[in-house]
């Protein structure tokens, strides 16, 4: 599942005066640029840490794929919304996952939505350069294999969860069998378990070990 995540509550001031001088909302890009030039101001540095620049991987992105799927695939092969495993209801899914706002609209994602292939394709790559970011920024420059990045952009991807996260904070403190072993704890939605979720949390564990 995937929404653009929030950012940090100390920064929303800032955010919220830009969007008051401009008269409109942000566009994405610009969301990212600004905070950028937060971090950078915050590092003491004129650009952004290296650390905030990863992208990931293409064996993070087939796991997030085969876990999410794109499914409610019609016969015309149009895309439709689902509503939420756990819920029955809110949060609607379309494509690999994508909650929340619509493509490129304000319009929430719901009952009767419909993307095309492309669309959900488009908006998967569009995700994953914010989640993949979430993650830099929550484990600055700790240092963080390829395979473990993956591992916790595919978990914050489905869970929104990276900056509070035990996971996170054992990560930091260079406790990796720790930090490997909190995965399996996130295997509930709606208050239930989840055979998904146990599975998807076992895989991200396995990947985040090949670290």
């Amino acid at each position: 599942m995937s929404d653009v995540s929030p950012r940090p509550a100390q920064r929303k001031p800032v955010f919220d005066l830009v969007r008051q001088l401009l008269g409109r909302k942000f566009r994405q890009s610009e969301v990212d640029r600004l905070d950028d030039a937060l971090d950078a101001s915050l590092s003491g540095s004129s650009k952004p840490s290296q650390s905030a620049k990863r992208t990931i991987g293409p064996r993070g992105t087939e796991l997030i794929k085969r876990f999410e799927g794109c499914a409610r695939l019609r016969r015309d092969g149009m895309v439709e919304a689902y509503p939420d495993p756990g819920t029955g209801a809110e949060p609607w899914t379309i494509g690999w996952g994508a909650t929340g706002k619509g493509f490129e609209t304000d319009e929430p994602i719901g009952p009767g939505t419909l993307w095309t292939q492309a669309q959900c394709d488009a908006r998967l790559a569009s995700d994953l350069i914010i989640y993949a970011k979430d993650v830099a920024r929550a484990i600055g420059d700790t240092p963080t294999t390829q395979s473990q990045f993956d591992a916790m952009v595919s978990f914050h991807y489905n869970t929104g969860a990276i900056h509070k996260a035990t996971l996170t904070r054992k990560h930091k403190e260079g406790d990796f069998a720790g930090a490997a072993a909190e995965f399996a704890r996130w295997n509930k939605a709606g208050g239930r378990v989840l055979k998904g979720l146990v599975n998807r949390r076992r895989e991200e564990a396995r990947l985040y070990n090949e670290g």
